[in-house]
């Protein structure tokens, strides 16, 4: 059983002339993943449940659906509070923060599955970069659709967490559902960029983003008091 999963290019690039110029627009991504009752979930949370409360074609007048899931489910920011007591909540983060220019890092020739600190540092990516989404073979684990929650999935290690915030990265992306190992108890890496301000979006999905500059919007649903929430995330390319 497979669930639809793709990285959608929503808007591909035109060709338009104008005065004798050639102009092309921007090409624009939806690394967002679908939340489906098939999507992949993290051990111990809920499956995805969508029930159809009414429909149309039962003679209802209108088509009405309750959705059920986890607020760490797919593509989703993990704001503060999910592991700093006192920390900012999801409906009060600072949207500027989660939009704006942005850089896609391709590890393809990553070994085994930890980000380490060489692994970051050997991506040469501009010095005035904030906002770094992270594209690793996670990213295929969507286009293959698979419906069972991946153990094996690349991760950052606490040091490579420690570098991004000492490099200045006040965004992090990755392409899987956590930026850390599966079964830590410390829960370092979160700890460590959270508490320094840097916001995380889990569950992208980048597999059909090129490497380098680029602008990000990610824009997480409103939860009052939230510790994170589903988001739409888009990367705009030239």
């Amino acid at each position: 059983m497979t669930a639809s999963s793709e990285c959608a290019i929503i808007a591909p690039p035109t060709e338009i002339r104008r005065g004798g110029q050639r102009y092309f627009t921007l090409r624009i991504y939806d690394v967002s993943v679908p939340i489906s009752d098939l999507l992949p979930v993290w051990p111990g949370d809920p499956r995805v449940e969508i029930e159809s409360l009414s429909r149309i074609e039962n003679g209802q007048g209108a088509n009405v659906t309750r959705l059920s899931m986890s607020s760490h489910t797919g593509t989703h920011v993990d704001a503060p509070f999910h592991f700093v007591e006192r920390g900012l909540t999801v409906d009060r983060l600072p949207l500027g923060l989660l939009m704006g220019p942005a850089f896609v890092a391709e590890m393809d020739g990553l070994e085994g599955n930890k980000i380490e600190v060489f692994d970051l540092a050997s991506l040469h990516f501009p010095r005035s970069t904030t906002r770094l989404l992270l594209k690793t073979r996670n990213s295929y684990l969507w286009e293959d659709r698979l419906t069972e929650f991946e153990w094996d999935y690349v991760h950052l290690t606490p040091q490579a967490a420690e570098w991004l915030v000492k490099r200045g990265i006040q965004v992090v992306g990755v392409d899987y559902l956590s930026v850390e190992a599966f079964g830590t108890s410390d829960h370092r890496v979160h700890r460590t960029l959270l508490e320094a301000g840097t916001m995380i979006i889990e569950g992208l999905n980048l597999s059909r983003v090129p490497f380098g500059p680029c602008r990000l919007i990610c824009l997480p649903l409103k939860i009052q008091g939230g510790d994170g929430a589903p988001a739409r995330v888009l990367v705009i390319r030239d």
